[in-house]
């Protein structure tokens, strides 16, 4: 997968990516969705990957992700922030995943 960040989310990342030991990662949490496939999607600021996570290249922020949620999301992605709503986006040329992207915060 390919993570583009628009200026705007890159600004609203910089503080906690700045020092470069920190890591952005793709969740897709199902815990209380009753289907896999009703998941809501989550970015996340890390300290470190797990063994089994993968990659996504990314512009200008890398992002790992659990490959077994590869399926719920198209090769190019896009993250927005919106400063009147304060809040994340997720998105594709086809689809907006979610407008209300929630960070997290876990090192």
């Amino acid at each position: 997968m390919h993570f583009t960040f628009t200026s705007s989310a890159a600004a609203q990342l910089e503080p906690y990516m700045q020092d470069g030991s920190k890591h952005l990662k793709l969740l897709y949490d199902t815990e209380g969705c009753g289907c896999v496939v009703s998941g809501v999607p989550t970015l996340q600021v890390i300290g470190a990957p797990l063994e089994d996570d993968k990659l996504g290249e990314g512009t200008p922020y890398s992002v790992w992700y659990e490959p077994r949620y590869e399926v719920f999301f198209e090769p190019k992605l896009k993250v927005d922030y919106n400063e009147d709503r304060n809040a994340f986006s997720l998105k594709s040329d086809n689809q907006i995943y979610t407008a209300n992207l929630r960070l997290m915060k876990s090192y």
